[in-house]
C-alpha cells in the first residue's frame, strides 16, 4: 500500500512539471510580451517561459530614452506601449521628483496619427516595466520566471517540428507553436536551426558597410588624437594597456567573428533625495582606465554628451567617445557561452562600468571640473529597487543571427532592394557600435566598427526573415534574432521594431495553427489583413 502511494506521489510530482498552451514564446523581452498578447486577442492560449525575472528586455532595462527613427510606421501593440506610457505621464502622482512642466515636453505628447492616441517615447525603466505588467495582468497572461532552457537537451523535435521544450528546473512546455524573443537566440539555436556569429564580408551580401570598417567614423565614438596605446606612452616593449585588442586589423569589408560592444543603460540620477552613490566597486584598478586619462590630458570635453534626460530628474546614460560605457571587445564569447559564462561577461561588464564611474568621481587623472560634476551622480533609489540600482538587463546589441528563409541586408533597409510580404517597418540608422579597440600601423590607439547610415525612407521587414528554412524547423518564428546581416540588425534591433515583430510572429503562429500548416506556409495575404486590421503599419506613406 505505501508502495503504491510512492508511485502515486511520483506521477504527480512529474505532472505538475507538465505545461501545455497554443503557442509556447521563450523569453522575456518587449518581444516577447507583445507575441503573449497578440496570441491571447486571437483566442489561442499561451505560456512565456521567461529566463528573466523582470519582463520588457532593454525597454524596462534602462533604455528609457527609446531609439525610433520616424514614428509614424511604429503600429500596433507597440504604440499602444508608448500610449500607455503616455498615459501614465499624464497622471500627476508619476511626477514625484519633478513638476511635469518642468521636465518640458521632451519625448511626451506625440500627436495622434490616424485616429491613434497619443504618445510618450521617453520614461523611466520603472513605468515601462509596469505598463508590461499591466498587459499581463489584463490579458491573464501564464508566465514562468526564471525559467533558463536546456539548451543540451531540453528542445524535443519529431518530423520536423519541435514537440516541446524542457528548463533546468524541470519544467517541460509542449504547444503547437513556439516563438524565440530571446536576445540570444538559445531556442532557435537549440532547436537546430542555423544562424551567424559576427560581421559578414560585404561581399557575402552584396553591401558596403558590413565587415571591417578601419578608418570609418560616422559618429564621434573614436580617437580623435593620436593616443599611445602602450603602458609606456610610446613604448611598444612596455605592453599594451588593458582593453586594447594586440591582433592585427584585417582588411576593410572582410569579416571575422566580433560582434559590437554591449554596455549597461544607466539610470542615473543627481537627485540628493533619491540617489545611490557609486562606492568603489570589487577589483577596482585605476589602471584599466589610462587610455580615458590620455584622452582627457589630450582636452577631451565630451564627457556628458549622453546623459539623456529621462523624467523625474533621471538619465538614460548612453555610451559617447573613444573610451566610455562600451566594454569594447570583451563580449566576443557571449552569444554561444554557457550560461555560467554568460553571467562571468555580464559582471565583468557591470565591474567595468562601475569601475568607470567610481574613476570619474575620484582620480586624479581626470579633469576637477569633471570629477565635480560626476560627484553629484548615483544609481536611483526607485529603479531595479532589487538590484541596488542597477539595471537587470545588459545591452545586447547584437548575438546569433537565424540564416532564415531569407536574410535582410543593408540592400532591403537602404531602399536598394524591394521586400515582399512586409510584417513590420523599421527605420531607424545602420547603427553598429564599435567592435573592436587595435593598435594603428603608426602606433596609435583606435576603435573600429562603428557605423551609422541613415535609411532615406522607413523600410518593409520581410515575413520570410522570421521564419527558418523549412527543413530546419517548421513550428519556430524568430522577431528577434531574425534573419538579417550584421549591419542590417543594426537598424532592426531597435526596441518598437522588436514588440512590432513580436506581435506579427504571434499572428502567423495563430494562422499556422489554424490551417494546420508550416510557418513557412502561413498566407500572406490572411496574415496581412490581420496585421492591417490590428493597426501595423506594413508600407511608408510620406506625408
Amino acid at each position: 500500500m505505501l508502495f503504491s502511494c510512492a508511485i502515486g506521489f511520483a506521477a504527480n510530482a512529474q505532472n505538475a512539471n507538465q505545461f501545455q498552451a497554443d503557442v509556447i514564446i521563450y523569453g522575456g523581452t518587449s518581444a516577447a510580451v507583445t507575441a503573449a498578447v497578440q496570441t491571447v486577442k486571437q483566442g489561442k492560449t499561451v505560456i512565456v517561459v521567461s529566463p528573466d525575472k523582470h519582463l520588457g528586455g532593454l525597454t524596462s532595462g534602462g533604455l528609457g530614452f527609446t531609439d525610433t527613427g520616424n514614428k509614424s510606421v511604429i503600429g500596433g501593440l507597440a504604440r499602444e506601449f508608448y500610449h500607455r506610457v503616455y498615459m501614465y505621464y499624464d497622471k500627476p502622482e508619476t511626477w514625484k521628483w519633478q513638476k511635469k512642466e518642468e521636465y518640458g515636453n521632451k519625448g511626451q505628447g506625440t500627436p495622434a496619427m490616424d485616429g491613434a492616441e497619443r504618445t510618450m517615447w521617453i520614461f523611466e525603466p520603472r513605468i515601462a516595466e509596469q505598463v508590461f505588467e499591466d498587459f499581463v495582468k489584463e490579458n491573464n497572461l501564464k508566465i514562468y520566471r526564471d525559467e533558463w532552457l536546456d539548451r543540451k537537451s531540453g528542445v524535443k523535435k519529431k518530423d520536423g517540428r519541435i514537440v516541446s521544450i524542457k528548463t533546468l528546473k524541470g519544467k517541460t512546455f509542449t504547444g503547437k507553436m513556439f516563438i524565440d524573443a530571446t536576445y540570444e537566440g538559445d531556442l532557435m539555436a537549440a532547436a537546430g536551426v542555423k544562424y551567424h556569429v559576427g560581421r559578414e564580408a560585404n561581399s557575402v551580401y552584396h553591401e558596403e558597410w558590413n565587415g571591417i570598417q578601419a578608418g570609418v567614423f560616422q559618429h564621434g565614438h573614436y580617437f580623435k588624437k593620436s593616443i599611445s596605446p602602450y603602458k609606456v606612452e610610446g613604448d611598444p616593449k612596455s605592453g599594451l594597456l588593458p582593453y586594447v585588442n594586440a591582433e592585427k586589423i584585417g582588411k576593410n569589408g572582410t569579416g571575422d567573428n566580433k560582434i559590437q560592444a554591449y554596455c549597461f543603460r544607466m539610470c542615473l540620477s543627481q537627485n540628493p533625495e533619491n540617489r545611490i552613490p557609486f562606492a568603489k566597486p570589487a577589483g577596482y584598478d585605476p589602471a584599466k582606465y589610462e587610455l580615458l586619462a590620455r584622452v582627457y590630458k589630450a582636452g577631451w570635453t565630451e564627457t556628458f554628451d549622453k546623459y539623456d534626460p529621462i523624467p523625474n530628474k533621471k538619465t538614460d546614460t548612453n555610451n559617447h567617445g573613444p573610451f566610455s560605457t562600451d566594454f569594447i571587445g570583451q563580449n566576443y564569447d557571449y552569444p554561444d557561452a554557457t550560461y555560467e559564462r554568460r553571467r562571468q561577461i555580464i559582471r565583468e561588464h557591470e565591474l567595468y562600468q562601475k569601475g568607470l564611474m567610481y574613476y570619474l568621481q575620484n582620480d586624479e587623472h581626470v579633469p576637477q571640473d569633471v570629477r565635480t560634476e560626476m560627484q553629484k551622480w548615483g544609481l536611483p533609489k526607485d529603479e531595479f529597487k532589487d538590484n541596488g540600482g542597477w539595471p537587470h538587463q545588459i545591452y545586447v546589441r547584437e548575438a546569433r543571427r537565424m540564416l532564415g528563409k531569407e536574410v535582410m541586408t543593408e540592400n532591403e533597409t537602404l531602399g536598394k532592394k524591394a521586400v515582399s510580404e512586409s510584417v513590420g517597418m523599421g527605420s531607424y540608422s545602420l547603427d553598429a557600435h564599435n567592435a573592436q579597440r587595435y593598435v594603428k600601423e603608426d602606433g596609435f590607439v583606435q576603435n573600429e566598427g562603428d557605423i551609422g547610415v541613415h535609411p532615406k525612407t522607413p523600410y518593409a521587414i520581410s515575413y520570410a526573415s522570421l521564419v527558418p528554412k523549412k527543413e530546419e524547423c517548421q513550428n519556430l518564428l524568430v522577431p528577434v534574432c531574425l534573419s538579417a546581416s550584421h549591419i542590417a540588425y543594426g537598424s532592426i534591433r531597435m526596441e518598437p521594431v522588436f514588440m512590432i515583430l513580436g506581435q506579427s510572429a504571434a499572428s502567423a503562429a495563430v494562422q499556422a495553427i489554424d490551417a494546420k500548416i508550416a510557418v513557412q506556409d502561413v498566407d500572406y495575404g490572411q496574415l496581412r489583413t490581420q496585421l492591417l486590421k490590428d493597426k501595423q503599419k506594413l508600407e511608408f506613406a510620406a506625408q
